[in-house]
């Protein structure tokens, strides 16, 4: 983690190196078809198959689904537990997918490192998906499951004076927005102790930098982007929403301190970067680390350890999430 609470580090991959390169041409010669060319419902298996690797799964102390029926809601999560006894301090995370892929099992490898590295318990929501439900579909989930965990805490064994959002792409998105609702005192939120973003999606913009280097060839593409959005948002003015574009929020201060994780190799690198360069202007604690090697969605691809430098740097990116983490919830 970077030394200063407003430390901002990055670099730009211009070539990628020989293991990058390496990793590409195998994700190629397996002949899997760009997922803007599928079906919705081919795509969801191509990437739950994916992501849902035949290893044994990380342990962790306790695991266990539950289903919020509150709020006119029916969302399952699923509960990580550390090993030793709470209660401990929560983390509402939202897995990635571009609103559109991805649930509990997708989530599953990641969800467990970081309940282990932040002790603390992590709550797994799949929220609901377009294109069968559309913006702000998702948000409303995530800022229910929120508000779940914070009014159950006793029940779930969890402190409700601790508690943290976090995810990954889309689920990084979803984790900002949350984080800004409960910045507005009439909706009733909890309090948002910390954010922890993981190549998060901050504005319906194609325009970085970033989106030039790395449009196409490198997992994530800018043609997949605009599936997704194009698959989740009801019009196009949506995405001028600061419930879709986090980083158009006018006032970002007072947000709870964030962590930002960004990708080289990644269309979202440079709204990421931006976002924590936004907090960290608002006067919000924000670290942020840049991996300039990998590509979008690397704490998901640990299972693929050779050729990459897929199980180093995530390793060291859910480490230094897990010391944030620690650090913000005092443990």
């Amino acid at each position: 983690m970077p030394d200063s609470p407003n430390q901002i580090t990055a670099s730009r991959a211009d070539d990628p190196d020989s293991q990058v390169q390496t990793l590409l041409e195998t994700l190629e010669a397996q002949g899997a078809p760009g997922i803007e060319t599928l079906s919705v419902e081919q795509a969801r298996e191509l990437h739950t198959d994916f992501f849902t690797p035949d290893v044994e799964p990380e342990s962790v102390g306790n695991v266990e689904d539950h289903l919020i029926r509150e709020w006119g809601s029916e969302i399952p999560v699923r509960l990580y537990e550390p090993a030793d006894s709470g209660p401990h301090p929560a983390l509402v995370f939202f897995h990635g997918g571009g609103w559109v892929l991805g649930n509990l099992a997708t989530a599953d490898t990641v969800a467990r490192s970081l309940s282990n590295r932040g002790n603390c318990t992590v709550v797994s929501v799949e929220y609901r998906k377009a294109p069968e439900h559309e913006f702000p579909a998702a948000v409303e989930d995530a800022y229910t499951a929120t508000k779940w965990v914070a009014s159950h805490a006793a029940k779930l064994g969890v402190d409700p004076d601790r508690l943290a959002v976090g995810g990954e792409s889309a689920g990084g998105n979803l984790a900002a927005i949350v984080a800004q609702m409960a910045e507005e005192k009439d909706l009733g939120a909890p309090e948002i102790d910390f954010q922890l973003l993981a190549y998060p999606v901050t504005n319906h913009d194609y325009g970085t930098e970033s989106y030039t280097q790395n449009s196409t060839g490198f997992f994530l593409t800018r043609q997949l982007m605009v599936w997704f959005w194009n698959h989740y948002l009801r019009e196009d003015v949506d995405g001028r929403n600061v419930r879709a574009s986090p980083i158009l929020a006018g006032d970002l201060s007072g947000l709870p301190p964030a962590h930002v994780i960004t990708a080289g190799y990644d269309p979202l690198r440079d709204e990421g970067a931006e976002y924590a360069n936004r907090l960290a202007e608002a006067g919000v604690e924000v670290s942020h680390v840049n991996y300039d090697d990998v590509i979008h969605d690397f704490l998901n691809m640990r299972h693929l350890d050779d050729p990459f430098p897929n199980v180093e740097r995530a390793d060291d990116a859910l480490d230094s999430a897990g010391e944030a983490l620690r650090n913000a919830f005092g443990t």
